[in-house]
């Protein structure tokens, strides 16, 4: 199993308690969170990349994503084309994104004006860097996201989105982790995990807190080669535990433990 965790989890860590985080933790993998407070941005230097790319190879860690906040279905500020080539130098596997489509749209019935305006985006983008998608906003279910890539698989051959299935979101919209993932597998190329209580909207907690189903999720992904990625969102939930008191307790929780 290919483990690793977001940044998102440890806002404004420098990068060698990110390393220390990961190898002490036997975590190999990062979601590397793009903005000006964070070590990883558009604007580092040409030099500043290849340091930041060695230092996390040299370190043995793969980065499974530069999570942007571009809005692919948006009228977007991010620069979407900075980003894809912020990932293919620091040899990431592709860019997060966002849907972010315009609020009373209905993308399931039909290409709403965002996912046309998403359409025009990517076919002018390179296509060697991956564009992940994720189960977010407008389209936080495995259903939504899955009719959009056929859309795209129709309209644009080639084109470079991908989904990153954030597991919590479809579960909190009412679909088994089973059928998001059967909806989700031809694009599928990361996942995310975190735990949340049901009792309280969903919210983010401790991994002893909540109730998402992790053994039905290992389970459905059972026998394949995911990266599985925990999404600790401490950045907008200060109430969380710490990354460095949830890390620990991951591998358990991912077994089944009964303690936890």
């Amino acid at each position: 199993m290919r483990l690793g965790f977001a940044t998102l989890g440890c806002p404004g860590a420098p990068l060698d308690d990110v390393v220390e985080l990961a190898q002490s933790n036997n975590f190999t993998g990062l979601e590397l969170r793009a903005a000006p407070e964070e070590f990883t941005h558009v604007g580092l230097t040409a030099a500043e990349r290849r340091t930041l790319r060695t230092r996390i190879e040299d370190a043995g860690l793969e980065i499974f994503a530069i999570s942007s906040y571009v809005r692919l279905c948006a009228v977007e500020e991010q620069p979407l084309e900075a980003h894809l080539e912020l990932a293919a130098d620091l040899g990431a596997r592709g860019v997060r994104v966002f849907p972010g489509d315009d609020p009373g749209t209905s993308p399931a019935d039909a290409p709403s004006p965002g996912e046309l305006r998403a359409l025009d985006r990517v076919t002018s983008v390179p296509k060697d860097v991956p564009i992940l998608l994720e189960t977010h906003d407008s389209h936080s279910t495995a259903r939504q996201v899955a009719a959009f890539c056929a859309v795209l698989d129709t309209d644009a051959p080639g084109h470079p989105v991908k989904a990153l299935w954030d597991s919590s979101h479809t579960w909190s919209h009412g679909e088994a982790l089973a059928e998001s993932y059967a909806l989700l597998r031809p694009w599928l190329e990361i996942v995310q995990f975190k735990q949340a209580d049901s009792r309280q909207e969903y919210r983010p907690v401790a991994l002893d807190a909540g109730d998402f189903p992790i053994r039905e999720l290992v389970h459905v992904l059972d026998g394949t080669d995911y990266p599985l990625s925990l999404e600790w969102e401490l950045k907008w939930h200060p109430q969380l535990p710490a990354l460095a008191e949830a890390l620990p307790a991951v591998h358990a929780w991912l077994a089944g433990d009964p303690e936890r």
